[in-house]
């Protein structure tokens, strides 16, 4: 699913002359948040539940330079879900020329903020996360 929709700025140059490790990052973790909204964690359905998702793992690959005017999109997908924990990906594309610029991967746990510990998934989010993932239920059915 697309989660991002953007333009490369001039200030996010690096003395390079393209754009800055940093601002990947940035446009991935925008991304991420629009991912979780899908599933159903909302801001919203955050701070009414208290809780949160705290990243654990992150590989990024560059793969194009990225300039300033450049118009770029992020599509993202769940790659696998657990009772506790998500690992998904996002694919930031050059979206003129339909190159892949970057691609990362993320591994993030579910946690409760009063105690700061990891904790289930409800099973509504957790479905909606397997059918966006194409996963089967533990019943071996396929989702959805």
């Amino acid at each position: 699913m697309e989660t991002y929709r953007g333009t490369v700025y001039p200030w996010e140059m690096d003395h390079m002359g393209h754009m800055n490790v940093q601002f990947y990052t940035a446009i991935f973790d925008s991304a991420t948040w629009q991912l979780f909204g899908a599933i159903g964690m909302t801001p919203d359905w955050f701070r009414e539940n208290s809780r949160g998702m705290a990243a654990v793992e992150q590989t990024t690959r560059y793969h194009a330079e990225l300039l300033a005017g450049d118009l770029v999109v992020v599509r993202s997908e769940i790659v696998e879900v657990s009772s506790r924990s998500l690992r998904f990906r996002h694919v930031l594309i050059n979206s003129a020329t339909d190159v892949e610029a970057a691609a990362t991967e993320l591994v993030g746990v579910h946690i409760d903020l009063s105690d700061r510990s990891s904790c289930p998934f409800p099973d509504s989010i957790r479905h909606r996360a397997q059918q966006m993932a194409g996963e089967r239920d533990d019943s071996g059915d396929e989702i959805g």
